[in-house]
């Protein structure tokens, strides 16, 4: 379950590249349908962190924290996109973006499911 979680979440972070990119050269209608595709990846990303996380047995803290931040970055996806798209400010929302993002990371490697646990 680890590499669906993994692919679901990097396809994520491609789509999110790409929408804005496709939103900033003026192609709305192809922003649009990438947009509608990353909302169907992030149930993917959501589902595949629960099904990871019950896996588990317990709940334990640091990755109930991590669930916590991993569904911030997803928020964090959303908001600046749909921000960007009204022509509103999103200065603040990229700052949370890539504190989140470093967070999620660091404790997605470092937890014991992770690749670099110790």
């Amino acid at each position: 379950m680890t590499h669906a979680h993994i692919t679901s979440w990097a396809l994520a972070l491609i789509l999110f590249v790409v929408a804005l990119g496709l939103h900033k050269s003026g192609k709305a209608k192809g922003s649009k349908i990438v947009h509608m595709i990353l909302r169907l990846i992030y149930l993917f990303v959501i589902g595949t962190g629960i099904w990871m996380l019950v896996s588990l047995g317990g709940l334990p803290v640091k990755y109930l924290l991590k669930t916590l931040v991993g569904l911030w970055v997803v928020v964090m996806f959303e908001m600046i996109l749909v921000r960007t798209k009204k022509g509103r400010s999103t200065s603040i929302l990229w700052i949370q973006f890539i504190v989140a993002l470093v967070l999620v990371l660091y404790l997605g490697m470092t937890l014991p499911m992770g690749i670099w646990h110790y």
